[in-house]
């Protein structure tokens, strides 16, 4: 990728590169782009012509006075011709990028990157400079009104701005233009244009500063318009939840949706959008143009960024729930859970300097050091399931871009809501424009973020192997604490209706079931069933709301390894209940209680007597990312933590998700990968190392080379 904000940091004078072409989803957006880029180049350009919902064509703009307009009377038509376009700053260099609209997305190429001049060496001495900026532009109106003059004027707006270049005539032409009513001014601060495209010029003498680079635009106006104005998309019934390209929120180009179902209601909350391949690439050329900059904020202005974050997630808190309830089905407590787990996270992130710190050696051979840092990858992405959707999301995105990164978040389909709201939160606390961005979809929009190569890493968390689904065993041992274990495999079982990648699904009792059997179905019984948003459910949905989706907590008693429910992946309120003892029988019986379904399968079961049977059959399942052991026994305990091959253990206790200052583990399949996406992990996944060798030295003579020492012998670490 092209580095363009900082080539010209590393050269005595800017190259006058032409910007790198991309796509993107508005006209505002791709000039600001080469706005941006041509600063950081040493040139400034304009608008040389434009269709606006066509084209748009801009020139370098070298600067200068404006030709003379009035031809001489003498002068042939042909002469003044050729003055007119040797005097115009805009023929004069022959740079121009245009911009076309395609498929509904704007597309940007080079028709002509040469330049005649050499590039400005001072951006403030070029008239744009002396440019007013939004702000500016509502207080001279305001001190207009209450009768201030020019000089006046521009004196208050020097009092909060020293550096400004502007001129009483600048400010007259502002005046004037307010009272011609080519200039509104709305009440945050905002500036809207009217555009004449056969006169270009004109909008040049009024839209001042209109690239960030000579002036960084407050992101504060945009925020506190945000925060008041609900967004358009929300207005709509049912809302389409937009795509996040750019620091933009826009509508999908594509004609097809997906509806988001309440599950308690079977009402539709909102629709998604199957996003098209080029609003992906839309999205990474904007994460890729945000880079440069974002990797060279300083670490403690990205910290703050997510301090602001976590503060507003709680401000939100409630929001973010009742949006997963209604979208997922979870109990609101569940629901309470899923955001401050993933709080857990952002919280992490805003510590993140110290985590990135690297080692330093000094002298390891006369006068040479080296010591290693971590850096950021540069476009990232992460692809999200069902189960927690504000979580899953708060996992991945706040370490990859506090480390340094531009992220490309693709939530699940199913529960896009919360993933939306957390993004509007990101910027409102300050996310630069492009540093995240949230395009919707389904497999298509998976495979097109997998085939990119300027995504340099991938989050995921989906079906089966992909880091969710996964078969957790509890071992039940005869000496276990009854009350206290019930507790736990009830809680640990139903909770969240079984739709979490740590449930425990299966139960493996040392001995008979038949002391728990009954008393697990009891607890069972006990689980209120409702919907999400009633203040006693412990499990939703439920009948009562006659279109709604609901399963009551099922046990499976009796279940073999051979069985399919012990095979595959239930992910609902299911708990299967094996048992490792010789038992043949041949009756098959049911029994129906209430919500509470037991289905007693009695068949041939694996004859085993102890718990190296249990263990046994745990190690052969190759879907467990945990396993939890019941007993008050210190031995067993121990011979179970040092021989079960899964990567957390529980000790009575369930598994649950790790703390972010920890490390989720897995020995099985459930987990592909390397490393970890989340927390303490994060920062190794969304960072490389960097390992640098330094020598200095200004000796006359003989200047001792890195590779040996001062007795001549070779250095194995740099000659290796």
């Amino acid at each position: 990728m092209m580095d363009f904000q900082s080539s010209s940091e590393f050269n005595d004078a800017p190259q006058m590169l032409p910007p790198p072409p991309g796509t993107f989803v508005d006209r505002e957006e791709l000039i600001q782009h080469v706005g941006d880029f041509a600063v950081s180049q040493g040139y400034v350009v304009t608008i040389k012509q434009s269709k606006r919902d066509r084209v748009v064509v801009l020139g370098c703009d070298r600067g200068g006075v404006y030709r003379n307009r009035r031809k001489p009377v003498d002068e042939s038509s042909a002469e003044s011709l050729r003055r007119r376009k040797t005097g115009s700053r805009l023929t004069n260099c022959p740079f121009e990028a245009v911009g076309k609209k395609d498929d509904g997305l704007w597309k940007l190429s080079i028709k002509n990157g040469a330049h005649n001049h050499e590039p400005l060496k001072d951006l403030s001495e070029h008239p744009s400079a002396r440019r007013f900026t939004e702000r500016e532009v509502l207080l001279i109106k305001e001190m207009t009104e209450a009768g201030l003059k020019p000089r006046q004027i521009l004196k208050r707006l020097r009092q909060s701005n020293p550096e400004l270049l502007s001129t009483p005539k600048h400010v007259y032409n502002v005046k004037a233009k307010l009272r011609q009513g080519n200039v509104t001014v709305c009440p945050l601060g905002d500036v809207l244009l009217r555009e004449d495209y056969h006169r270009p010029f004109e909008r040049r003498v009024v839209r001042v500063r209109n690239f960030k680079s000579l002036r960084p635009q407050k992101t504060a106006v945009r925020n506190n318009y945000q925060s008041v104005m609900e967004p358009s998309w929300r207005q709509r019934n049912p809302p389409r939840v937009p795509n996040l390209i750019g620091g933009r929120f826009v509508d999908s180009k594509s004609l097809t949706s997906i509806d988001v179902v309440n599950p308690a209601t079977q009402l539709i909350v909102s629709q998604v959008p199957l996003s098209t391949n080029e609003e992906v690439r839309a999205a990474v050329f904007a994460a890729k143009r945000a880079f440069s900059s974002w990797r060279n904020t300083p670490v403690t202005n990205r910290q703050r960024i997510m301090f602001k974050f976590q503060e507003l997630i709680r401000r939100d808190m409630d929001k973010l729930a009742m949006e997963i309830t209604s979208e997922h089905g979870k109990t609101l407590t569940d629901a309470y859970n899923d955001v401050l787990r993933g709080l857990e996270i952002v919280e992490h992130a805003c510590g993140v300097a110290t985590l990135q710190i690297g080692e330093f050696v000094s002298n390891i051979s006369n006068g040479v050091d080296t010591y290693s840092i971590r850096e950021p990858l540069g476009v990232c992405a992460g692809i999200c399931s069902f189960d927690f959707p504000a979580m899953t999301p708060l996992w991945m995105f706040p370490i990859a871009v506090t480390c340094g990164n531009t992220f490309i978040l693709k939530p699940s389909e199913k529960v896009p809501g919360a993933a939306v709201i957390l993004a509007e939160l990101a910027v409102e606390a300050g996310l630069p424009n492009g540093v995240l961005n949230i395009v919707h979809g389904t497999d298509d929009i998976i495979n097109a973020i997998c085939d990119d190569d300027d995504v340099k890493a991938i989050a995921l968390v989906g079906p089966n192997s992909c880091n969710i689904g996964a078969k957790n065993h509890a071992v039940v041992m005869p000496d276990a604490s009854i009350d206290a274990t019930l507790s736990a495999l009830v809680a640990a079982g139903f909770g969240g209706a079984g739709q979490k990648c740590m449930a425990l699904t299966t139960v493996v009792y040392v001995g008979s079931i038949t002391p728990w059997e009954d008393k697990l179905v009891e607890h069972a019984k006990a689980i209120k069933v409702n919907a999400g948003t009633e203040s006693n459910a412990d499990l939703g949905p439920v009948p009562g709301y006659e279109n709604g989706n609901f399963i009551g907590p099922t046990i499976l008693s009796d279940v073999t390894v051979n069985m399919e429910c012990y095979k595959e992946d239930v992910f609902g309120p299911v708990l299967l209940c094996m048992q490792v003892l010789p038992l043949i029988s041949f009756s098959v019986g049911s029994h129906i209680s209430k919500l509470v379904f037991v289905v007693k399968l009695h068949i041939f079961v694996s004859q085993a007597e102890s718990i190296d049977e249990a263990i046994e059959i745990v190690n052969r399942n190759r879907r467990g990312s945990g396993a939890s052991i019941f007993t008050t026994s210190a031995v067993a305990a121990r011979k179970f933590q040092i021989e079960i091959a899964v990567g957390q253990v529980g000790i009575n206790v369930p598994i649950s998700v790790q703390p972010p200052f920890t490390l989720f583990t897995s020995s099985k399949p459930c987990f592909a990968g390397d490393l970890n996406c989340d927390g303490k992990g994060g920062i190794h996944f969304y960072t490389q190392i960097k390992t640098v060798t330094q020598q200095w030295k200004d000796l006359p003579g003989n200047v001792e080379t890195p590779t040996s020492n001062s007795n001549g012998e070779s250095l194995q670490l740099l000659n290796s």
